[in-house]
């Protein structure tokens, strides 16, 4: 049976005689695949329903053909759109949460992310990593863990064959996650890291006029799968025609956007307003 027609209850099996012939140890698979071995086991064994990025990470870390695996990617999409709550990363571990991403950014040549809450995480400073984090119910050993695993994530903003185009809204530089001092250094690592030859930051000024509402944030990975980010949850869509509708709406806040020296400009300015309000008694 062609990876292509399989069916849900298929996927599984298939996943698993696919592992079996290339030999691999399943230890190993699951590791590659930035998953525990008894969640591997669980997804070739049928009781636990593999999301599309945990098929995708099982077949990159198989080495398998694009051929095969654009046909085991369809499959998976017999189920285009899935939720995750929240509490199920925590149970998982926040840091393990961190290495899917990284995992799955790994795979992508063309990264665009909308943000309304938050400056993104690929961007943040490690005291805005830090804040971010212990707002969140995690042990001290989760938060570091998690807060280490975010900023090795950053890496990735060096490899120049890799495009970011990032659009944040004004709101997200004004909010006091931080102390004004400290948000004025994040402010600065923005204008810093908007210079990198791939990477565009793009914000958007509460004064321009709009015929979109912001929503929620989310991030599109090469036209191929997008996240969203809900107060309960985190929606992975791979459904072309949601793809489309992402797109859309982060294209209309992308030409709504300041960029280049007219961003910096803008964002110097949010800076010096942060540094005043540290000085005045």
């Amino acid at each position: 049976m062609g990876a292509s027609r399989l069916n849900k209850e298929d996927l599984a099996t298939a996943l698993r005689e696919l592992r079996q012939a290339s030999g691999l140890p399943a230890k190993a698979v699951a590791r590659s695949a930035v998953m525990s071995p008894s969640k591997l086991s669980k997804i070739e064994n049928g009781h636990l329903a593999p999301t599309l990025t945990d098929v995708e990470r099982i077949l990159t870390a198989l080495a398998v053909s694009e051929q095969v695996k654009a046909g085991f990617i369809q499959a998976a999409r017999l189920a285009a759109t899935e939720a995750t709550a929240w509490r199920l990363y925590r149970r998982m571990g926040p840091h393990k949460k961190q290495a899917q991403i990284q995992a799955v950014e790994a795979q992508t040549s063309a990264l665009r992310l909308f943000q309304i809450s938050t400056i993104p995480g690929l961007l943040q400073t490690p005291e805005y990593v830090r804040a971010v984090v212990a707002r969140r119910d995690y042990t001290p050993e989760e938060t570091t863990r998690t807060v280490g695993a975010r900023l090795e994530r950053q890496a990735i903003l060096y490899e120049t064959a890799r495009s970011f185009h990032f659009v944040i809204t004004e709101s997200v530089l004004r909010w006091l996650i931080l102390p004004p001092a400290m948000l004025a250094g994040q402010l600065d690592r923005l204008i810093s890291i908007s210079r990198l030859p791939n990477v565009s930051i793009g914000v958007v000024p509460m004064s321009a006029p709009q015929r979109d509402l912001p929503g929620t944030p989310f991030c599109i990975f090469d036209d191929r799968l997008v996240t969203v980010e809900t107060p309960h949850a985190e929606i992975v869509t791979t459904d072309p025609r949601d793809i489309g509708t992402y797109r859309t709406k982060f294209d209309g806040f992308a030409q709504a956007a300041l960029y280049g020296d007219e961003m910096s400009v803008f964002v110097a300015g949010i800076r010096d307003e942060l540094l005043l309000e540290r000085e005045t008694p």
